[in-house]
C-alpha cells in the first residue's frame, strides 16, 4: 500500500519506512544475504535489521529520531529550570 504525503511537502512513505529507506534496506539485505551465504559473516545481516527497526515511522517520527531526542534530553542538554514568586516575563 503506498500513501501518499498528505500535505505534498511530507516525504512520501511505503508502509512503516519511507521510500529511501526501502531502498536501503533493500539494497543492505541483499548484501547481507550474499555474505551470509558465501562467508558465512552475520553482523551485516543484524545490522540491516537494526536499521529496519530504528526507522520504522510513526507520524512523522522514527524510532531513531526518538532515541536521539530522549538522550538529547536527559544526557546531553542542559535543563534549565527558574523557581521563585511573583509575575514571569
Amino acid at each position: 500500500m503506498y500513501i501518499y504525503p498528505d500535505n505534498l511537502k511530507s516525504k512520501a512513505t511505503l508502509w512503516l519506512w519511507q521510500l529511501r529507506d526501502i531502498g536501503v534496506i533493500g539494497v543492505g539485505l541483499l548484501l547481507s544475504v550474499l555474505a551470509l551465504a558465501q562467508l558465512r559473516f552475520l553482523p551485516p545481516i543484524v545490522i540491516t535489521a537494526l536499521y529496519a527497526f530504528l526507522t520504522i515511522r510513526f507520524d512523522d517520527i522514527s524510532i531513531l529520531d526518538f532515541l536521539k531526542y530522549a538522550c538529547a534530553f536527559f544526557l546531553t542538554k542542559r535543563q534549565v529550570y527558574e523557581w521563585g514568586y511573583g509575575k514571569h516575563e
